[in-house]
């Protein structure tokens, strides 16, 4: 669990914008619970996958989420969540829906040889390495709505901020409170 001023300074980064949306985009298959919180705290979600779903699925799935500073929901995925690479967050002045089919476009990636694959970015340890390999062509297809990505480093000590600066990408790495414990 990470402590109140590493989830304060977490705040601060997520909820600096105040023109922009904040989102997460949350793997099911890393965060038990996931569903039952999302219905019990109810903040705005949705499923990034389509259709009907086996319950399996349904709890596996990546959740498209936007977070509310306040929200109970919020507190708890960043103190429990943060440094166990649970998801990716989002800032856009788009609403869910737009985000949703922005981000549903990046589930799915070919093989060299042309296979459909499962493509994690919403895990931070895929993003991270991901980002950087990116040309300006995929800079702006994977930013397309997003104005910055924000994910946990190797060592949740650090955040990660990902911004499209024209063709090319700056990372900012934001130093986070650490209790003598860490």
């Amino acid at each position: 669990m990470a402590d109140e001023a590493m989830v304060e300074r977490v705040f601060e980064q997520l909820f600096g914008e105040a023109e922009a949306s904040v989102y997460a985009v949350l793997d099911g298959a890393s965060i038990e619970g996931l569903l039952p919180a999302l219905r019990e705290d109810g903040p705005e979600h949705c499923c990034l996958y389509s259709g009907e779903l086996e319950p399996d699925v349904e709890e596996a799935a990546p959740y498209l989420v936007r977070l509310d500073r306040g929200s109970p929901f919020t507190h708890w995925l960043i103190a429990e969540g943060w440094g166990k690479h649970w998801g990716i967050f989002a800032l856009a002045k788009a609403d869910l829906r737009a985000m949703r089919k922005h981000f549903r476009t990046f589930l799915m990636v070919r093989s060299p040889e042309g296979q459909p694959l499962y493509f994690r970015y919403y895990d931070p340890r895929v993003l991270r390495v991901y980002l950087p390999t990116c040309n300006a062509m995929e800079l702006e297809a994977v930013f397309g709505l997003v104005l910055a990505y924000l994910a946990e480093a190797e060592k949740p000590q650090t955040m990660l901020r990902f911004v499209r600066k024209g063709t090319s990408l700056d990372l900012a790495q934001v130093a986070l409170p650490q209790s003598a414990g860490v």
